[in-house]
């Protein structure tokens, strides 16, 4: 977006509390990732979190190979909901929005979700997929909102949410 960053990282729990609402998950701990950061003038921190939900279920990052088997099974042929929180934090304050899409599968083979497990290794993608990876070329039929914030950053929101923010 034409913008110099840095990229820090920082190991940050990433528990919530179990009643609630999984809607507010993701601001939820994008929130708790910028409470690690200290930030200096001139400065703004932008953290952000993705969540996957289904049938009222939140979808994590998958544990192992089965683990995301069973997430790609349960998004197979169904649509399901990506919700990323943004948290903006600068010296004088903070300011955390969410951004929502619907993302909608086709029907793949047992096959193709293994393929797509053991050749792109999606352990590092909430619901076991980024759909900028193949599976998003061969399976994904549909979204209603932005793919940018299926990738995990609604960078037009961010975009216009920065400049409101300075």
């Amino acid at each position: 977006m034409g913008f110099d960053f840095e990229l820090l990282l920082k190991d940050v729990d990433e528990s919530y509390p179990k009643d609630l609402p999984l809607m507010e998950i993701a601001a939820y701990i994008s929130q708790i990732k910028s409470d690690a950061f200290e930030v200096n003038m001139d400065e703004i921190i932008i953290t952000s979190d993705t969540v996957v939900i289904i049938n009222n279920e939140l979808l994590g990052k998958p544990k192992d190979n089965n683990d995301a088997f069973q997430m790609l099974s349960k998004l197979n042929g169904n649509t399901h909901l990506v919700v990323t929180a943004v948290t903006l934090k600068s010296v004088e304050k903070t300011k955390t929005f969410s951004q929502t899409t619907k993302v909608t599968f086709s029907n793949l083979s047992d096959e193709q979700l293994w393929y797509y497990i053991l050749n792109f290794k999606p352990f590092d993608k909430a619901g076991a997929y980024g759909i900028q990876d193949w599976i998003g070329m061969v399976g994904v039929s549909s979204i209603d909102g932005s793919y940018t914030n299926v990738m995990g950053l609604p960078t037009e929101q961010l975009h216009q949410e920065l400049y409101l923010f300075m």
